[in-house]
């Protein structure tokens, strides 16, 4: 989905636009290294409902678009740093390959989409857990917020004795804690 600029230009130039949006965290959903739901909460409506069976269609398709997403990252030719080495034939030899456009970063997936009505931020840690965190789109400040949600996971759902790997999240003081600094925070 593309959204043209002329929305973002129009609150840009008219202040009292943006003042008048709220910036809504709508929903959070945590998907696992394999594609399944382990969490799902709705913070403000906003957004269409969706019944259970949707979330869990939603978390699988978007569990299989990052890793496409992720696939087709473009890998940029490797520039020449020495001088140019003759190859056997004569003539100078191309860069030796290519690589991705910053070699010391994982290629990512679908990190960002924006429409009109709401903006998503895929986060995916190191141990591929994805936090899906819908928003709307005038939201500042995304990453502080993604980073504060994957704070309150660890220090609530990981450091849980009781909680299994991989599993959905039943965690009440994670709840509780995310639930009251996102109302705090508005």
């Amino acid at each position: 989905m593309y959204v043209s600029c002329w929305s973002r230009l129009c609150n840009q130039q008219h202040p009292d636009n943006a003042l008048n949006r709220n910036e809504t965290v709508f929903s959070l959903i945590i998907i696992n290294k394999a594609g399944g739901l382990i969490y799902q909460r709705e913070y403000q409506a906003g957004l269409r409902s969706l019944s259970t069976n949707d979330y869990l269609v939603l978390a699988g398709t978007f569990h299989g678009v990052h890793a496409i997403t992720r696939s087709i990252t473009p890998k940029l030719p490797l520039a020449q740093s020495s001088p140019a080495v003759a190859s056997p034939g004569g003539g100078n030899a191309p860069p030796a390959g290519f690589s991705f456009p910053n070699p010391g970063v994982v290629a990512s997936g679908l990190e960002h989409l924006e429409t009109e009505k709401f903006r998503l931020t895929c986060f995916q840690t190191l141990t591929g857990t994805k936090f899906l965190l819908f928003t709307d789109p005038m939201t500042g400040n995304v990453d502080t917020i993604m980073n504060k949600i994957y704070e309150l996971y660890a220090d609530y759902v990981m450091k849980n004795p009781f909680y299994q790997l991989e599993m959905p999240v039943r965690c009440e003081a994670f709840d509780r804690h995310l639930g009251a600094w996102l109302r705090g925070r508005t």
